[in-house]
């Protein structure tokens, strides 16, 4: 269900080329949350490094709702750039898998093949 490959690359330089990579692919960053930071700036102590990239593609977006407006809840989707003990790691869930736990619809895990390949080209292009 996971998709996750290790880079020999530091963490920001991953994140900045996954953002690129993001927008090679005709998809946008509509947001990236810092969660290391916004749990330090909590106060908890918490040594690794995380971004989360929300992102989509709107016509592939617009598919998916269409045929089932519930799965507004899945979208949009996530490629996270963290580190863990001292490796940098990109990752995502897998769209497939994921809307073939959510929708038996056809059409739909052909759209979510598309955004699957897409994506997992944009986690490679930025290892």
């Amino acid at each position: 269900m996971y998709y996750i490959v290790e880079s020999e690359k530091k963490f920001a330089q991953a994140a900045a080329d996954l953002e690129a990579a993001v927008k090679r692919h005709g998809f946008g960053v509509l947001h990236v949350h810092d969660v290391g930071e916004t749990l330090r700036g909590k106060g908890v102590a918490f040594a690794e490094q995380c971004r989360v990239f929300e992102v989509c593609n709107p016509q592939q977006a617009a598919k998916v709702m269409a045929a089932d407006m519930r799965l507004n809840m899945a979208l949009p989707c996530h490629i996270s750039v963290f580190t863990e003990k001292g490796m940098t790691k990109i990752g995502m869930i897998r769209p497939g898998q994921m809307l073939a736990a959510l929708s038996d619809d056809a059409g739909l895990a052909e759209v979510a093949k598309e955004v699957e390949a897409k994506t997992i080209m944009m986690v490679d292009e930025s290892r």
